[in-house]
């Protein structure tokens, strides 16, 4: 009966882990273009390619992470449901968590670059 269970949780755990990775990129993506537009100084072919490669790149660390945390029996899984939902709660709040992490961590590159593309054209316009 445990086997059951622990498939049960898995068909919980995975849509959310992927639909929460697919929304949070969804919304930073989509805002994320206008960075990549400035940073690119309006080239917008380059900024927007760039800027699926980003998206790519996101998709495939956080839906990695998410498989990679994914095992629930390794956590002393005793075959309830009060255990199953504690535990999914942790696996699911951990990534969420990690998602936060690597939603600020995008935004922080985001707003470096346009920084470093700003500090060039000062450069260029006082050359």
């Amino acid at each position: 009966m445990e086997t059951s269970k622990i498939l049960i949780g898995y068909f919980i755990y995975l849509p959310i882990t992927i639909l929460l990775t697919l929304y949070v990129s969804r919304i930073l993506f989509k805002n994320g273009k206008l960075f990549m537009i400035d940073i690119f100084k309006g080239k917008e072919e380059i900024a927007l390619a760039t800027n699926q490669l980003f998206k790519v790149g996101f998709y495939l660390l956080n839906i990695g992470f998410a498989l990679m945390i994914m095992e629930i029996h390794s956590y002393g899984f005793n075959d309830t449901y009060q255990n199953l939902v504690e535990i999914l709660s942790s696996k699911i709040g951990g990534f969420t968590i990690y998602l936060g992490i690597m939603l600020f961590f995008n935004l922080f590159l985001f707003f470096r670059g346009r920084k470093k593309s700003r500090q060039t054209m000062t450069k260029q316009v006082t050359v």
